[in-house]
């Protein structure tokens, strides 16, 4: 069976599937060229207001095919460079994406699986996901962010631990140490997920671009330029006609309807 990226709609979500279960959904070019794609269309798609990454099956994903990456070691070293940059093209895509994008994680988290959920902006996991970051476990080295994302998200001991020991960590130690929001039971991660999507679904879209480029940019900024940055957002949101809408909602006391 072919590795695939799967779409479809649930309410103003787009569920993207990782479709590869024979091989616990490991990923490959084709997948990291349809995920640019289904983003590129959701950013201009006004229906579509957030983005659920999963895995088919029982699985999230194993990361890289190690038999395609053996085959590449026969091939010159720019074939690896160019599936690799495939790879970054995606991640940079989810990170720059201005819509909530939520990995709904079961099973095995693994390598380049593991750096795809952190480029996410939320990671819901069942209580059997299993994450590992396993390159040093075969001799290779992380990408997909992979070492840019834990040593922002962790201590820099715990981050080395799980890049340089290769260790298996749980959803529930994750949690508690902030990489994963939410903990559910086996089997309802993309249920979960979803849910938690449909509640930013209603807020303010313009609202959540904003505070997803605020956070991106916060820790390269200077704080002088971040609260300028803050002021802009502020200022273009508030005469935004969600900000009245919003504003006019809270003071009627009902439900804001966003747009």
């Amino acid at each position: 069976m072919t590795a695939s990226l799967k779409s479809h709609s649930h309410g103003q979500t787009l569920v993207l599937t990782i479709s590869n279960p024979e091989h616990r959904n490991a990923l490959g070019p084709d997948i990291y060229a349809v995920g640019v794609e289904a983003l590129n269309l959701a950013e201009n798609s006004p229906e579509v207001r957030s983005v659920v990454i999963t895995g088919e099956g029982p699985h999230f994903c194993a990361g890289g095919n190690l038999q395609r990456l053996r085959a590449n070691r026969q091939q010159s070293p720019e074939v690896q460079a160019q599936s690799i940059e495939g790879l970054h093209n995606w991640i940079e895509t989810i990170r720059v994406f201005p819509k909530p994008v939520i990995a709904a994680v079961e099973g095995s988290c693994a390598g380049a699986g593991f750096s795809l959920a952190l480029a996410c902006d939320m990671v819901v996991a069942a209580q059997n996901s299993v994450f590992v970051m396993a390159y040093s476990n075969v001799g290779l080295s992380p990408d997909g962010g992979a070492s840019w994302s834990l040593v922002r998200a962790l201590p820099r001991a715990t981050a080395m631990q799980l890049l340089l020991c290769g260790e298996r960590i749980d959803a529930a130690r994750l949690q508690a140490l902030g990489v994963v929001n939410q903990v559910c039971a086996t089997g309802e991660a993309l249920c979960a997920a979803l849910s938690l999507a449909d509640k930013l679904n209603q807020r303010a879209p313009n609202a959540l671009a904003s505070i997803k480029e605020l956070v991106n940019d916060a820790q390269t900024s200077p704080l002088h330029t971040h609260l300028s940055a803050e002021r802009d957002h502020f200022v273009r949101n508030l005469h935004h006609a969600n900000g009245g809408e919003g504003i006019a909602a809270f003071l009627d006391k009902r439900t804001p309807l966003y747009r």
